[in-house]
């Protein structure tokens, strides 16, 4: 086409006002087909337009160029047309030329893309190839996306969009994807003149507004092999609409698929100014029109009744990190709602952000995201409130990189060194501003702390002594709160990490006081083995930076204890930044903790299996020595899982199916205890691992980590007769047993213990 020559860029105001300079109004363009061919099927769109209602029905003709299309439709007697372009000179001209003989119809310079109508203004939008010259290939989407969303604005219900194109991949996909929720579209092929040289086809693409949400497959009305056009055309054409269509069939499905803004304004998932308890969907926010980017959310409406209890906020937005968006918490329904009541928000937007998202700062992406939540918010009469932005934190102040390595097994591993805005739980008796800990993390799950020490100085020689006797001299005059101010400044300079080591008599997880609480239960026997000299096998399946073996080595002495770790490079950040140190009782064994296991009930004796008959009574009268079990006496579990998606953080999966725990029963010593921590926000998850228990053993404790999701259990094989008030004796046994120095403080092993009740 020729037009394609003079023209160039078919977005361009000052192209198209010069070629219509050039062309005037005598020599008419004509998009795609005359009048004589598509008068039929146009007239009868419109006829039955016009035969549901009295009023004329209105009609804009948008990017209306000198057509004589508008003419020929007024002459046909449809009077109520308006027509808008962005070229001042073909609408001066088109006014000048029917503003006698054609009186009622209207000429307006307007961008299409930015339409200054009211919403619901016309009955039938009429495009003869202006969604086309909107959508050049090497400009995308973006003015295509705006003018489609300002025709669905300005179209009444029962209105119709009525578009000649040639239908190319990139924008019928587009068209069609615009129009699913709401929208009825049939797709016609209009034939070509005999004497038309061109090979591509013309279609009519009729999009009808209905008040409903039923999304409807697209069915073209033509027989492709009879279309007499470039084959391209129509296979791409053909592909695009079976795409389309697979999607459509999983909207109909109720699959969680993604809804568009425009689509839920249309009333997709039902009025969005009301609350609806337990309404959930996914969406996408933002598009090349609104926003710089664009995001997947979900929109979440309480479960809770407002009147239960007052919500903080009627809206609020969650945003989650790319390196966060796979753990349960944010991937699974379940652990959505959870979020959700815990936010006391009326309604949360759950925002996912990608990839894209890399190397932004949170103020621009909640600049970003301002607006397009704001169309989200229930109305309320408080609904002027700002909207609340929250992101998953871990409530870190400061924070400094000791080593970042990647490990073939289990990927990026972080050692850092922090200070928290809060001191952390059971440290409140330490001025905050004093505390430096060194975490351990993995980078496929960041939401946990693998591992977390203090950090103490280490005692200064002579000379330091005499350098800090002279700094305190100089600095007498100062308050202890500046001095401790200075202190917190320095924390992470070269010369203060180095004069750092780790507190070893100090445990930052709750969860390792509670596995030592748990020993309680077993007190008894411990104490028979302290006094005989006998040493207690204990196995720990997991090593993270160590600190637990470190702990139990350095103030339970009649322990031999082997860690069993998966991963090498684990073991060697633990040597190196957590002063984890192997001897003769301290054993770590690189290997398949699954594995392990199943050996060592290899090398059970029968002996030990018949003692597991379950029918005895720990009893502190009768309770045996541990002396002469050949299996282990206590088993823990404290591995992590490398699929988070399952809801089920520690341990792995396979670490809870029936065929482990029995290989567990059958190696473990007759009056032994098993250890399992269990990390799951799904009470479902809790439910199946306490199940697969029950099936295997008979006698399980639990005790729950109130500061973190953790809950430990604990497996005996026989049924112990220390409950309650004699669980507290026992723990008192187990007290002394723990050897501390008068400067050191252990964990508060009796406290914690009368936590831990039977299943």
């Amino acid at each position: 086409m020729e037009v394609l020559s003079t023209l160039g860029d078919f977005t361009s105001k000052e192209n198209w006002d010069k070629f219509f300079t050039l062309r005037g109004i005598n020599d008419p363009f004509e998009w795609y087909a005359e009048w004589s061919i598509l008068q039929t099927p146009l007239l009868n769109q419109l006829q039955s337009n016009s035969a549901k209602q009295e009023e004329p029905i209105q009609i804009l003709v948008p990017g209306c160029g000198n057509s004589r299309l508008s003419e020929q439709l007024y002459d046909s007697g449809f009077h109520s047309i308006t027509n808008i372009d962005f070229s001042k000179v073909v609408v001066s001209d088109m006014l000048r030329n029917h503003i006698r003989s054609r009186p009622n119809m209207r000429w307006r310079v307007m961008d299409m893309t930015q339409m200054q109508f009211a919403d619901g203004s016309f009955d039938v939008v009429l495009d003869k190839g202006g969604l086309d010259a909107l959508m050049e290939p090497q400009l995308g989407p973006k003015l295509g996306s705006q003018y489609l969303s300002e025709v669905k604005r300005v179209l009444k219900v029962g209105g119709k969009y009525i578009c000649l194109t040639l239908a190319e991949s990139h924008v019928i996909e587009l068209l069609l994807s615009k129009f699913r929720f709401g929208w009825h579209i049939s797709l016609e092929a209009i034939l070509n003149k005999p004497s038309n040289k061109s090979n591509f086809q013309t279609f009519l693409v009729v999009v009808a507004r209905e008040n409903s949400s039923i999304v409807s497959p697209i069915v073209p009305s033509f027989d492709s092999d009879s279309l007499d056009c470039d084959g391209n055309q129509i296979h791409g054409l053909l592909k695009t609409i079976n795409s389309e269509n697979k999607i459509r069939a999983e909207f109909s499905s109720d699959i969680d698929v993604l809804y568009s803004l425009e689509d839920l304004q249309l009333g997709a998932k039902g009025d969005l100014n009301r609350l609806i308890p337990g309404r959930r969907f996914s969406l996408t926010l933002g598009d090349f029109a609104t926003s710089h980017f664009s995001y997947k959310a979900i929109l979440m409406d309480s479960k809770q009744p407002s009147e239960a209890e007052p919500f903080l906020y009627q809206c609020g937005v969650f945003i989650v990190p790319k390196t966060r968006a796979h753990e349960w918490l944010f991937c699974s329904e379940e652990g959505q709602w959870m979020v959700v009541e815990s936010a006391k928000v009326a309604r949360l937007i759950m925002v996912f952000l990608g990839s894209e998202h890399n190397n932004v700062g949170m103020d621009t992406i909640q600049k970003d995201l301002s607006p397009l939540v704001k169309t989200l918010a229930p109305e309320h009469p408080d609904n002027g409130d700002q909207i609340p932005f929250m992101m998953a934190n871990d409530g870190v102040k400061q924070r400094n990189i000791v080593q970042q390595v990647t490990s073939p097994t289990t990927g990026l591993i972080i050692v850092e060194d922090v200070i928290y805005e809060e001191s952390p739980n059971g440290t409140n008796s330490i001025p905050l501003k004093a505390l430096v800990f060194r975490r351990l993390t993995f980078e496929r799950s960041l939401g946990l702390v693998q591992s977390e020490c203090l950090l103490k100085e280490m005692e200064p020689c002579q000379k330091d002594v005499a350098k800090i006797a002279k700094k305190k001299k100089k600095s007498r005059h100062k308050s202890d709160e500046n001095i401790r101010k200075k202190r917190a400044d320095s924390s992470f300079s070269k010369e203060s990490r180095n004069n750092l080591k780790v507190d070893h008599s100090y445990l930052a997880s709750s969860y390792h006081s509670g596995i030592i609480a748990g020993f309680a239960l077993i007190s008894s026997a411990l104490e028979n083995m302290a006094l005989a000299r006998t040493m207690v096998n204990t196995f720990i399946i997991g090593l993270g930076a160590g600190l637990l073996p470190m702990f139990l080595h350095k103030h339970f002495p009649l322990m031999d204890i082997e860690v069993v770790e998966l991963d090498p490079i684990v073991l060697d950040l633990a040597r190196n930044h957590f002063d984890f140190i192997e001897d003769i009782h301290l054993k770590v064994q690189i290997a398949d903790g699954i594995k392990f296991v199943r050996e060592m009930t290899t090398a059970s004796t029968l002996s030990n299996r018949d003692d597991t008959s379950g029918n005895d009574i720990y009893c502190e009268a009768n309770l045996p020595s541990l002396q002469g079990s050949k299996g282990p006496h206590i088993l823990i579990i404290d591995a992590d899982s490398a699929d988070l998606s399952t809801g089920l953080t520690c341990p792995p999966a396979d670490f809870t199916e029936k065929s482990f725990l029995l290989s567990v029963k059958e190696a473990l010593s007759s009056e032994g205890l098993f250890i399992i921590n269990l990390v799951s926000r799904s009470s479902s998850i809790h439910e199946m691992v306490v199940s697969r228990l029950k099936t295997v053993f008979s006698h399980i404790f639990f005790l729950e980590i109130e500061e973190d999701v953790n809950k430990v259990l604990f497996v005996l094989p026989k049924e112990p007769c220390i409950e309650g008030d004699h669980l507290m004796e026992a723990a008192g046994r187990l007290e002394k047993l723990l050897k501390t120095s008068p400067s050191e403080k252990g964990p508060n092993i009796r406290d914690t213990a009368r936590r831990i009740k039977r299943l």
